[in-house]
């Protein structure tokens, strides 16, 4: 996700008066401008690092649901509604299928040692922002079987 789109696409929902949508765009820009500095790249922001903290914040947004109270409805819709924006910015993750070809693919030799430690320390580098850390999780443990 390039950083300028976030950009836009605010400045589109301002112009359409669409309020939460506005409001969680924004507090993605700010997320993500937030890492940027803490990071040292403010002048440029990658798209792996966009992608990283939209990640985040999705994962945040769907606690957020999970935890809300059900008599709380009011709560709900916002917090769908801001879940719903930022999934739209979320970069598609991988299957558990398509995990499991690249771990053999490119990880045979450390899989035959059985060590779940030693598969997941080589794996999630290569994998981080691409697949679901449970998924991932779940995947290599049926592996060291």
């Amino acid at each position: 996700m390039q950083f300028e789109t976030l950009q836009k696409d605010m400045v589109a929902a301002m112009k359409a008066r669409d309020k939460s949508r506005k409001d969680s765009i924004s507090s993605l820009i700010s997320a993500v401008k937030k890492v940027a500095i803490d990071e040292g790249c403010r002048d440029d922001i990658q798209e792996e690092l966009v992608d990283r903290v939209i990640l985040k914040e999705l994962k945040t947004a769907k606690e957020q649901l999970d935890s809300c109270p059900a008599e709380r409805t009011d709560l709900l819709e916002e917090y769908q509604a801001r879940y719903d924006v930022i999934k739209e910015y979320a970069p598609e993750m991988m299957s558990a299928e398509e995990v499991k070809a690249l771990i053999l693919e490119q990880f045979a030799d450390v899989i035959a040692s059985k060590n779940k430690g030693m598969i997941m320390k080589n794996v999630m580098p290569v994998l981080k922002g691409k697949a679901d850390g449970k998924v991932i999780n779940e995947v290599v443990g049926e592996l060291c079987k």
